[in-house]
């Protein structure tokens, strides 16, 4: 495998926010998710979850519900305002007061064409969807507590509104109240404190499902306005509903961490009547669960612990499959740490700051798995905060050190900096090529004499870099028609090539010598998370969502030998098993052979020298291959070299003294530093 010596960096203090809200969008098969800090992530459930796509947060941007209209996505938030998102330049394409306070909840009809709000001041507030905007049509008759959830009836006729001790259903022809559902407050509970109705969901027969602060779920007839039956779930509150395509089976999210799900089911063997009963309980989180959705297999949940959690349901899916496996989402699909290799810097991206770091040195050589005692202990230079409200998108670091980069959603930044060994200097420069704007990627070149940025409608800007200024050079473009945006810039070694990836599953390659398109990589149908081109063979090696990996030659414009190769025979099944995407790769100078990448759990080496493994031979044999002779270890050898050495990594780089920088976070640490749960159920209380 080759030994190195290892940088193992955990001052990185990277902090997921809490996960507010989710809507899933089940004809295009994409997951959208609001964190505490305003950012929306989208997740891509039909090419292995991958998270294709981040909008950046904002100071005072507090989602407290997202919603699908078509393709459309909207959020609403304690700021009274509903935003629409720009999914293709990844930003808010506007925000339209609702002049109501605070919005607790949104909601969309059916048929795409209406948009619901609740409001503090008790409306309910219906905006029309238009072609490239909404509308504010009219309000429903105003009530005199704040909407705290709604739900719409599928015909479109009706609207249920959660509010403080009730629940409401509008006519939404004619905006009035037709039923009052009054919400007890419990067993024993004060008088004087209120119940809150956190979720309703309006099912297709008039049965409305309601989850409250009293820990109750609770099953109404919509037509009479009458209670069916109430579950008593947990002491503490039901935050969220989720309900099937199908409306045969609910789940109910508590501040407790679990998730209870009901079916609509006979209670009896062999009875006709069916009822909403009491059927499983899950147990994935250890805080409040604030954001369910209900697929047609899965129950996926998020909240206070910071985590997506997906899980199966195994009377859904065919059990012992990579479709019957639970699956956490705790780490971002993109890189956060940009790498000066030739400097031995770190920056580390925030949402509102960045930092940059010398690593540690040692001039002790060791054995494999010894600790090294440090000459130098590593040292934060720099932290940069960023002006305005917006937060960072994207951030870089120059090969050399020498240049830093960021950019918001508004505007992006340069810095020249100099380091010495007491010294550091950080100068800004100031005018900027007005070309660099709508920025979603950035990268320098490896003799950091250029600055690339992806900018909007799948382009990118080459900006020139000299000692005091910059100037734009050109703007790169393909001839695809795809307006998604690039989410990998790879440039190569030798300052020829620049290759980009964008969500459309698309990998262009760019000659920088005559600024203009190379070649088009043949489409693949999954994603790719990582790209990089070779510096000896100038291969492009993509690997994608699904694990696949495939080596493209720039030269002769077709797959390689090896790539073909690989395909034919195909990958082992525990490579394919993987559900963390590989988020780098690199390449050893002194090994044109040997491929490195790495996902969250593994650091991996593949030598192309050796044979790739058949689907019967066992695929982590490191260990053994230490214990025999030199002649059967070479019989037993494969490609596929895996270290799970490290615990939780965010980014692993090759310096150019070709020691590794590999920059953990271990999970334990995030959960060390939430907050304390709300509520925490003890054994046999």
């Amino acid at each position: 495998m080759g030994e190195f010596k290892v940088h193992r960096v955990r001052f990185f203090d990277y902090m997921p926010s809490a996960i507010r809200s989710m809507a899933f969008n089940s004809h295009t098969e994409r997951l959208a998710v609001a964190r505490a800090d305003g950012a929306v992530e989208i997740f891509n459930f039909a090419d292995n979850y991958f998270q294709e796509k981040v909008i950046a947060g904002r100071d005072g941007r507090s989602i407290e519900a997202l919603c699908w209209v078509g393709c459309r996505l909207f959020s609403a938030g304690l700021d009274g305002e509903i935003t629409e998102y720009d999914l293709e330049n990844l930003r808010p394409r506007y925000s339209i007061e609702a002049y109501g306070g605070p919005i607790w909840t949104i909601s969309g009809n059916s048929e795409g064409t209406l948009l619901a709000a609740g409001c503090e001041d008790g409306t309910v507030k219906m905006f029309e969807v238009l072609e490239d905007r909404i509308q504010f049509q009219r309000n429903l008759s105003r009530q005199k507590g704040r909407i705290i959830s709604l739900s719409w009836h599928p015909s479109g006729a009706q609207i249920a509104a959660g509010m403080m001790d009730m629940i409401r259903i509008f006519d939404s022809e004619t905006g009035h109240a037709t039923h009052r559902l009054l919400v007890d407050r419990g067993v024993g509970a004060s008088k004087s404190r209120e119940v809150v109705v956190w979720s309703v969901a309006f099912l297709n027969d008039h049965t409305i499902i309601s989850g409250d602060s009293a820990g109750k779920v609770q099953i109404w007839d919509g037509l009479t306005g009458t209670l069916i039956r109430t579950h008593l779930v947990t002491k503490w509150d039901v935050l969220v509903l989720a309900v099937s395509q199908d409306e045969s089976s609910v789940i109910a999210g508590t501040s407790e961490g679990t998730i209870v799900q009901f079916q609509f089911i006979s209670s009896t063997v062999g009875q006709q009547d069916k009822l909403w009963v009491r059927t499983r309980t899950f147990k994935n989180h250890s805080h409040d669960v604030r954001a369910l959705v209900h697929t047609d297999s899965a129950v996926i949940s998020g909240g206070m612990d910071t985590q997506l959690v997906v899980r199966p349901l195994l009377d859904k899916v065919e059990k012992n499959t990579q479709e019957s496996a639970l699956r956490k989402i705790a780490f971002p699909h993109r890189n956060l740490v940009s790498c000066a290799k030739k400097a031995g810097l770190l920056l580390f991206q925030f949402p509102d700051h960045l930092e940059l770091w010398r690593l540690g040195e040692s001039d002790r050589n060791g054995t494999p798995g010894e600790s090294l005692p440090v000459n130098r202990k590593p040292e934060k230079l720099i932290q940069l905060k960023t002006k305005g409200e917006d937060h960072i998108c994207c951030s870089a670091l120059s090969p050399c050190g020498s240049w830093l980069s960021y950019a918001t959603v508004a505007a992006v930044r340069l810095y020249r900096l100099q380091i010495s060994s007491n010294n550091i200097s950080i100068q800004k420069v100031s005018k900027l090529p007005r070309e660099l704007k709508s920025v979603h990627q950035l990268c320098f070149s490896s003799d950091s004499c250029r600055l690339f940025a992806s900018s909007s409608f799948s382009s990118v800007v080459v900006v020139a870099l000299n000692q005091t200024d910059c100037k734009y050079l050109h703007t790169l473009k393909h001839k695809s028609g795809s307006r998604q945006p690039i989410h990998i810039l790879s440039p190569s070694e030798d300052g020829q090539w620049l290759a980009t990836a964008n969500t459309d599953c698309e990998i262009h390659v760019f000659n920088l010598r005559k600024m203009k398109l190379h070649c088009s990589v043949p489409a693949y149908s999954s994603c790719p998370t990582a790209v990089s081109i070779h510096p000896t063979t100038g291969n492009l090696v993509s690997v994608h969502a699904d694990q696949q990996i495939f080596e493209f030659s720039l030269k002769q414009k077709e797959y390689s030998e090896w790539s073909r190769q690989l395909q034919r025979q195909g990958l082992h099944p525990l490579w394919l098993q993987r559900d963390t995407p590989v988020t780098s790769i690199s390449f050893n100078p002194n090994n044109p052979a040997h491929i490195m990448l790495h996902d969250v759990f593994m650091f991996c080496i593949i030598d192309q020298s050796l044979p790739l493994p058949e689907a019967k031979t066992k695929f982590y044999n490191q260990m053994i291959l230490r214990s025999l002779p030199q002649p059967q270890r070479l019989r037993e050898s494969h490609a596929f070299k895996t270290c799970k050495n490290f615990q939780h990594l965010l980014s692993v780089n090759l310096l150019e003294d070709l020691s590794l920088v590999v920059v953990e976070r271990p999970l334990v640490d995030i959960v060390a530093q939430l907050p304390a749960p709300v509520r925490q159920k003890k054994f046999a209380t």
